[in-house]
């Protein structure tokens, strides 16, 4: 039984139980509140299922967001109808319950705005108490984060800040030092939105973050759609984070009026099969 390491927190001790059976994680992005938040409950308990019980072991909970900074097309549009459709904060916590209850770690990818809106150790007081892991934070960066790192100390959360290819060495050293977890390291400079190819600047960023701090497990995400990506991304990341091929999904089956899950489904247990060809 893996020894549990304050340092990797929960979802990095996620992390590298993956890693020690030989594979990355699957981290799916699904946002809370599209097509609804029941709809949403539901697809996120789908891509934990998979086809054959074998899914995501991480749900990025994503809170829509009126000003976003890095969501793609897809994101931006479903994120959007959600807002337009009554999604409220309160609602994430009901999903990292929904996620928990079905087996797979929760985190929160949220906008600092509309955590300082709720009160920030109102925020981790009751994420803690809906067994959600800890926050994502893509505008929030280290230096500015001092009320988040109390009270994510103060409710044991887990913190995991972003770098990307244009970050300067100290700045991951710094940013590495201040996360609990892991490290979401953005592999294309931009938005988010599936590609036909991943990045060649992934396995750099990875590279560049292991040497400030091997301890630590790397996350990629932008641009992977399909298990051949996750493949690819897993054999040298600890965990492949997608999100706008699984909302895509959803998407098209929002506007043919359905609530079929079938097709999100099959995306995750590829997504899943993938991770789990990319052996370490």
């Amino acid at each position: 039984m893996t020894k549990y390491d304050p340092r990797l927190g929960i979802s990095g001790q996620v992390l590298r139980q993956a890693a020690e059976a030989g594979r990355a994680a699957l981290v799916a992005y699904l946002p809370v509140g599209f097509p609804s938040v029941p709809g949403s409950l539901a697809a996120m308990r789908a891509v934990i299922e998979g086809t054959e019980g074998v899914g995501a072991d991480l749900v990025e909970i994503g809170m829509p967001y009126s000003d976003p900074m890095m969501d793609g097309l897809a994101i931006q549009h479903a994120t959007t109808r959600a807002l337009e459709r009554g999604v409220r904060t309160r609602d994430v916590f009901t999903a990292s319950e929904t996620v928990a209850a079905a087996g797979a770690t929760p985190m929160v990818m949220i906008y600092w705005n509309l955590v300082e809106r709720y009160g920030v150790t109102a925020f981790a007081r009751d994420l803690a108490a809906a067994g959600g892991a800890g926050l994502i934070t893509p505008d929030l960066t280290p230096d500015e984060a001092g009320e988040w790192l109390a009270a994510s100390d103060a409710y044991g959360l887990d913190r995991v800040f972003l770098i990307a290819p244009s970050s300067t060495d100290e700045r991951i050293r710094e940013t590495l030092a201040a996360c609990r977890g892991w490290v979401y390291a953005t592999s294309v400079m931009g938005v988010t939105g599936v590609r036909a190819e991943t990045s060649a600047a992934a396995p750099v960023i990875v590279q560049r973050a292991r040497a400030a701090d091997p301890s630590l497990p790397v996350g990629v995400g932008l641009g992977v759609s399909n298990g051949d990506q996750a493949a690819e991304v897993g054999s040298y990341a600890d965990a492949v984070i997608v999100g706008s091929a699984l909302v895509n999904c959803l998407i098209t089956a929002d506007d043919a009026g359905s609530d079929d899950l079938t097709g999100l489904r099959a995306k995750a247990a590829d997504l899943a099969a993938g991770v789990r060809r990319s052996r370490r």
